[in-house]
């Protein structure tokens, strides 16, 4: 079971490299990808765990290790360069967490605005408090004030009545 994970791993790390569309085999690089020979390999696969790392004549690095305990739980990277010659490396956490990648090239969000983090505050201290908001209708929630009652209000304060037909 091990080797089969560790195999389907290797397979899709290195297939993460192929050109995603015909066209771009075009491209004097994608060649020359497609037949870089393996340089440097190592491989270690007990029954609890593995670790591998690879390099191929095209600069591309990448090395893994994990172990079985209450599931899977590996870390690792790869790097490679890019059609810009720029070489991007990124490093990973996978297990319970779900698979966690971290690159100086992945795009970050923005800052959260000040009026969401203050909401978020008041959320937070609502909710210690004891008061939670579903987001559902609660009748008697804001009082006992029926819908015709709200009517007679809002035609008292001077809004108009819809019109009806």
């Amino acid at each position: 079971m091990k080797l089969f994970v560790f195999t389907a791993l290797l397979g899709a790390a290195t297939a993460a490299f192929a050109p995603a569309y015909p066209e771009q085999s075009n491209r004097p690089q994608a060649q020359y990808e497609r037949n870089a020979r393996i340089i440097a390999y190592d491989s270690d696969v007990k029954e609890d765990s593995f670790r591998y790392n690879y390099e191929t004549e095209n600069g591309i690095k990448a090395e893994e290790q994990g172990r079985e305990a209450d599931g899977i739980e590996t870390q690792g990277g790869y790097q490679y360069t890019g059609d810009d010659g720029q070489v991007y490396s990124v490093s990973f956490a996978a297990g319970q967490g779900g698979f966690q990648p971290q690159g100086a090239h992945f795009p970050t969000a923005p800052p959260t605005p000040e009026a969401i983090l203050k909401a978020l505050e008041q959320n937070a201290r609502d909710e210690a408090a004891g008061i939670i908001d579903d987001g559902q209708y609660t009748p008697g929630k804001y009082g006992d004030a029926s819908h015709q009652q709200f009517a007679r209000a809002q035609a008292s304060a001077g809004f108009r009545q819809p019109y009806k037909y």
